[in-house]
């Protein structure tokens, strides 16, 4: 099945005191350049997505972004010494000279001490790197996919439109087949009509010389060779628009065939109808090598 460069693909979970959401996307480059965005902490993390991204993928430039947030739901309170012992000092203090002004204060209990601001403290409990890297390498699987999936849909309209593109080169090549046959007894009668001026206005012409020269416009007008090329390159076209893996680099290189052969038909053309034929085929060609930049 035929796979664009571009896709897209998102994911979310939660576990392990973490939520995180994770995308995937591509756009077209010459190679494979793969970028992975995860938090340093997460050993291997990197590696392992790298992996998983090298077995299905094997053009574009993809980005891997993930975004990670704790939940707070695994948090655990570690009382603060310090704090309690600089609290019990202020409250003796306070009791003292509540006594020397002959003031009575009630007894505080270990709740009341609990309640105040900085005894106790609430941290965040460290997730295992290890847990967190197999559950994000669990959740990728489906991103992936479903990113895989996405430019295979992409490839899917791609290869519709580059197969029709292709069927209009091939009937373009048949017009001009038939427009340069349709030509061959015009250009005979031309050549013969030319012939016969130079005959009739020149002593001595050197008739050798002169067949030499009709024989070299004659090959230079000749446009078969051109025309069996082009209908070489929709045949190659059509074999690597049906075939499997990445096509993209040896489609790239046939269109740059096709259009050489196109504009040596224009400049080999030497009439109007056979000259419009070439530019509507380079026109063609052009469009489809747009759409040629966008396949794996």
């Amino acid at each position: 099945m035929r796979q664009s460069m571009t896709g897209f693909a998102s994911g979310q979970g939660e576990a392990l005191g973490l939520t995180w959401s994770l995308d995937v996307r591509s756009v077209n480059a010459r190679g494979l350049d793969v970028r992975v965005r995860v938090p340093d902490w997460i050993d291997g993390l990197e590696q392992a997505l790298r992996a998983l991204l090298n077995k299905r993928v094997a053009r574009g430039s993809v980005t891997v972004s993930l975004r990670l947030q704790s939940t707070g739901t695994e948090s655990v309170q570690d009382l603060n010494e310090a704090q309690l012992d600089r609290v019990l000092t202020a409250m003796l203090r306070i009791e003292a000279e509540a006594m020397s002004r002959g003031l009575s204060l009630t007894a505080s209990s270990a709740a009341d001490l609990i309640t105040v601001r900085g005894v106790m403290d609430t941290a965040q409990q460290q997730s295992d790197p290890a847990e967190v890297r197999a559950k994000l390498v669990a959740d990728f699987a489906p991103v992936l996919a479903s990113f895989v999936a996405s430019r295979h849909s992409e490839g899917a309209a791609l290869a519709v439109v580059l197969t029709g593109q292709v069927a209009q080169i091939a009937d373009l090549v048949t017009r001009a087949a038939d427009i340069a046959e349709a030509r061959k007894d015009e250009q005979a009668d031309r050549m013969r009509a030319a012939i016969a001026r130079v005959m009739e206005a020149q002593d001595g012409v050197d008739e050798q010389r002169i067949a030499q020269e009709l024989a070299l416009i004659a090959v230079k007008a000749d446009v078969t060779e051109e025309i069996d090329r082009l209908r070489a390159h929709v045949d190659a076209a059509r074999v690597l628009l049906t075939s499997d893996g990445a096509v993209g680099r040896k489609l790239d290189f046939l269109m740059q065939e096709f259009n050489r052969e196109a504009n040596t038909l224009c400049s080999k053309a030497q009439s109007a109808p056979l000259t419009a034929v070439g530019l509507e085929l380079k026109t063609v060609i052009e469009q489809m090598r747009e759409q040629v930049q966008n396949v794996e």
